[in-house]
């Protein structure tokens, strides 16, 4: 056995030859985070966008995303994909029982939904997130960005999005009412 497979077994992840043949067989389920700061009044002034080197070989903006691994429960999954998009000062306040504002069904075909994995087909339960601390991005990162509800919902925003997210952000902004 690998050291990779031994890894897998572990942790809950997936070797990379195991992780490809799920892909092709099954809906993997992930999260997608989209931070927000809040005013002293609960609303939304701003909301954070990641600039990464996507899946599907772009440069594009894009909301804190990542699989559920086996045996973790989503409010994990949310705070270890936060904290390592973010970093370890970011602090999310994550309900006692977070709920999705929205199930999005990413797919290889962008025809089916608007959202695409060029990888897979991918079922991702959609959260918004107040961050109280200092954001400190991943090194893969290449920036990460503070955005009015104006400037993330602005067509210029939007074009430097791929794979749906400017269309999860739009919904995201929908959601809690500020939606320009």
């Amino acid at each position: 056995m690998s050291e990779m497979d031994q890894l897998a077994n572990q942790t809950g992840w997936l070797a990379p030859h195991d992780l490809e043949a799920a892909r092709e067989r099954l809906p993997i389920v992930y999260v997608d985070a989209v931070p927000v700061r809040l005013d002293e009044e609960g609303r939304v002034e701003a909301l954070g966008l990641l600039l990464r080197a996507m899946p599907d070989g772009t440069i594009s903006r894009a909301v804190v995303t990542g699989r559920i691994l086996y045996g973790e429960t989503v409010r994990a999954a949310l705070l270890r994909h936060l904290a390592k998009d973010l970093g370890p000062l970011a602090q999310p306040q994550l309900p006692p029982q977070p709920s999705p504002f929205t199930v999005v069904e990413y797919f290889p075909d962008a025809a089916k939904s608007g959202f695409v994995d060029p990888r897979q087909h991918a079922v991702s339960l959609a959260y918004i997130v107040p961050v109280l601390g200092e954001c400190m991005p991943a090194p893969e990162t290449l920036e990460f960005s503070w955005l009015t509800p104006e400037e993330a919902a602005s067509p210029e925003v939007s074009r430097e999005m791929t794979g749906g997210h400017d269309r999860l952000v739009r919904m995201a902004l929908a959601h809690v009412g500020c939606l320009p």
